[in-house]
């Protein structure tokens, strides 16, 4: 709480959800809330459960080279992960479960965390796909937004942030003893000398969790993993979509999908408020959906997405041990551990 990164990311929240609500009338929002077919969200939620199962297998598949870990141990740790992304600020999740995994497994945090890094450019790669795959219709869109207005120069430098990230990743990966010589020769210019045997230890383990990306095979099945794992989230989508009284195409879904998660990786409140929701309202009104409708069904996804993973992810860390202070207390460990 005394952290200005997260009064800062307050504010961006406040912005992002005057944005998504202005001129929209609370009976409006209560009243298409009011008509809503709840029971939509049962399906959906357990087409995203699978879905993070396909993720923990994922994992699963990128840890191998490391340690082998199964994906029924490795389904409650992604959870809590999630329960960390949601109500920490700045994805402290990720750390959250590296950290888990060291305590269960001994999986040395810098490796568990480039396989995490490896999800994240992966699963940017997708979200950027499917939002290129609709862009020639989304040209022909208008709205009020300029969310939706400048979502092509979004996706271009996109293209080129996760793009370029992943063919440095697949490049270290396949030439592991040039990269680690590239390594060793930054650290000890840019390292102060008494860092610089930890930080290389820190480094090469960091490589080491890149293993599974040295054959192009091993690429291209985490691929096609991650886009079945944002294929079946897109799934919820659509269930939920039932639920109110629209209808828009699957491709349509699939781009609100790629948007509103490529808008979460700006700063803001824990559990994306405003940076999700904004979007996603801006993309459905170009559609044709009613503000009001577009803001209940958007609302309505976003709490559907957040609460039963939180939940069962607080579920985990409770079985598990895992306290509050647990995130602050044990962020060193992934700039400092040892074994």
């Amino acid at each position: 709480m005394k952290d200005w990164k997260f009064w800062l990311g307050v504010l961006v929240s406040a912005l992002f959800l005057w944005l998504a609500l202005r001129g929209l009338g609370l009976s409006d929002l209560w009243g298409a809330l009011q008509g809503a077919r709840f029971f939509w969200l049962i399906p959906g939620v357990l087409v995203y459960f699978i879905g993070v199962w396909v993720r923990a297998w994922r994992w699963h598949y990128l840890l191998r080279p490391v340690k082998p870990v199964s994906t029924r141990t490795m389904f409650p740790i992604v959870a809590i992960g999630y329960m960390g992304n949601n109500i920490y600020p700045a994805r402290a999740g990720e750390i959250l479960r590296a950290v888990v995994l060291k305590r269960k497994e001994g999986v040395p945090v810098s490796a568990s965390l480039a396989t995490v890094i490896v999800e994240r450019v992966y699963d940017g790669v997708v979200m950027l796909a499917f939002v290129f795959l609709n862009l020639p219709e989304l040209a022909r869109l208008t709205a009020d937004s300029g969310f939706v207005g400048n979502i092509q120069t979004l996706a271009v430098w996109g293209a080129a942030a996760f793009l370029g990230a992943l063919a440095v990743f697949l490049l270290a990966a396949m030439f592991p003893a040039r990269a680690e010589q590239a390594a060793a020769w930054f650290i000890h210019r840019l390292v102060p000398a008494r860092w610089r045997e930890k930080t290389l230890g820190i480094a090469n383990r960091f490589l080491g969790g890149l293993e599974s990306l040295r054959s192009p095979r091993e690429a291209v099945m985490v691929f096609l993993t991650s886009v079945l794992i944002w294929l079946l989230e897109t799934g919820k989508y659509w269930f939920v979509m039932h639920a109110f009284d629209f209808e828009v195409s699957f491709f349509a879904l699939m781009l609100m999908n790629g948007i509103v998660n490529l808008a979460t990786t700006i700063p803001s409140a824990p559990g994306y408020v405003g940076t999700f929701d904004a979007p996603g309202i801006a993309v459905l009104a170009a559609y044709g959906v009613p503000q009001a409708m577009a803001a209940a069904y958007t609302l309505t996804l976003h709490v559907a997405l957040w609460l039963p993973i939180t939940a069962l992810g607080g579920y985990y860390a409770l079985r598990e041990g895992v306290r509050r202070g647990d995130v602050r207390a044990e962020q060193p460990l992934a700039g400092s551990e040892t074994t």
